[in-house]
């Protein structure tokens, strides 16, 4: 299938513009996500480290405290069991164990955090250090409620400064981006706006001497050399067009002087007509080709069935005993296309040509549609290989063995679909042969001439 395809500037620019996005949002990403990541390392490790260095001091302090609290119970038992606003010491003897609160009593020596009720109900966190010795078991309680509050609001500061620095992040990473890209998306707008004129105009002197500086050199180098290119086949197609015209020309007038001629025999006339139309075929081409290369649009007002008919005319000279038979399944102004007749007569010639040069028998019919034609076939269908790769060009297909022809018929075919919007599509008949449907652009529709 060739369809129209998008004008090719729009398309770079479309994709210029995403692309150009596409980076700025990764410069973006990087900077906020490297903030974040920093921002989210530094507060989990104070936090971690925070609260090794705070667990292990209170550690070391009820150890050392509840050591002093034994060591002064055995020195002067009387002077135990002092209660302090943060830390309680309880002593229990051996023989009267049944004292121990619960949650200690299974408890080996240590340092615990644990968790009870108080008298009004309200939680209570605290550090318990116990020592069991032979005849007494000391415990001392550190209460933590303050510690953990503190932790909290650690925690909640810890977690507002990692989204404020990545929000910081953020923002970095937006000004940073816009100023990263900033020339180069005016090196995108002077390129797009280059494209749009014959001579475009030099991008290096607006840069300075960077990486930019270096693209827009490589830019102007490259648009030098496209348009010496560009320039080169523009004045090789116009000078084979002029070069091949005047021959043509020439060989025309000869044709039409010996066809005037009331003395010429049968075979020599029909010699002389099929060297006309081989000329006329020969013209169209050369104004088909000429319009391809030069990317422009003809107008007219050219009837699909008189350039069927005429097709058909070139063709049965050539047909000798083949059994093949041509038909037009339509009527004269049924289609009308606003193109030049050589552009409709390469593109459905190539169409019939095909059915014609591998139809070995039976016939081959042009059915006009509406705003469409189809060239139906009776020849040796179409494998699943070449419906695929019909249209490349220089491919010939499975059943083109010894046939003449280097393949790039419906390649000419597809590149004036492009050119003026049409649609064409090559299918297997429902029986045998193959069907080609030349669709024809609702636009480009002519209204018939009177």
């Amino acid at each position: 299938m060739a369809q129209a395809d998008d004008g090719p500037d729009d398309s770079v620019r479309s994709k210029r513009r995403r692309y150009r996005r596409r980076l700025r949002s990764r410069i973006i990403l990087s900077f906020v996500l490297l903030g974040m990541f920093l921002s989210a390392f530094i507060a989990a490790a104070t936090f971690y480290v925070q609260n090794r260095v705070e667990a292990r001091v209170i550690s070391d302090t009820l150890v050392r405290n509840n050591d002093l609290y034994a060591e002064g119970f055995y020195r002067d038992p009387d002077a135990v069991g002092v209660a302090f606003e943060k830390i309680q010491g309880r002593m229990f003897s051996v023989d009267r164990l049944e004292r121990v609160p619960d949650e200690w009593r299974a408890l080996p020596n240590g340092v615990f955090e644990l968790e009870s009720e108080g008298s009004g109900g309200e939680k209570r966190i605290y550090r318990l250090a116990v020592r069991k010795d032979a005849q007494y078991w000391f415990f001392l309680a550190y209460d933590i409620a303050e510690e953990r509050e503190s932790e909290n609001r650690l925690r909640t500061a810890l977690i507002i400064l990692v989204a404020l620095l990545s929000l910081l992040s953020l923002v970095v990473g937006w000004w940073s981006a816009s100023r990263v890209m900033s020339p180069v998306s005016e090196l995108a707008q002077r390129l797009g706006r280059s494209g749009d004129t014959t001579s475009p105009e030099p991008l290096a002197p607006h840069f300075p001497d960077d990486e930019v500086g270096e693209l827009a050199k490589a830019l102007d180098d490259y648009a030098t050399r496209l348009t010496e290119v560009v320039q080169r086949d523009r004045e090789f197609n116009a000078d084979v067009s002029h070069e091949l015209r005047t021959p043509l020309a020439v060989i025309r007038g000869a044709v039409e002087l010996l066809l005037s001629r009331p003395d010429l025999d049968e075979k020599t006339q029909a010699r002389l007509l099929r060297i006309q139309r081989a000329e006329q075929q020969c013209t169209d081409l050369i104004s088909a080709l000429l319009l391809l290369s030069r990317n422009e649009r003809g107008r007219g007002a050219t009837d699909v069935a008189k350039v069927a008919e005429q097709l058909f005319d070139a063709h049965r000279g050539q047909l000798g005993s083949k059994p093949l038979a041509l038909r037009l399944d339509g009527e004269p102004g049924q289609v009308v296309v606003d193109a030049p007749e050589s552009a409709v007569t390469v593109a459905l010639g190539n169409l019939i040509g095909n059915a014609v040069k591998y139809t070995q028998q039976g016939e081959v019919v042009v059915r006009l549609l509406d705003g469409a034609v189809d060239v139906i076939d009776s020849g040796p269908g179409l494998s699943a290989e070449d419906a695929a790769r019909l249209f490349e060009r220089g491919y010939r297909g499975t059943h083109a063995e010894h046939s003449q022809g280097g393949g790039i018929g419906l390649s000419i075919v597809r590149r004036l679909c492009a050119l003026y919007g049409w649609n064409v599509i090559v299918v297997p008949g429902e029986s045998q042969g193959v069907v080609a449907t030349l669709t024809f652009a609702p636009d480009q529709d002519a209204t018939p001439a009177a």
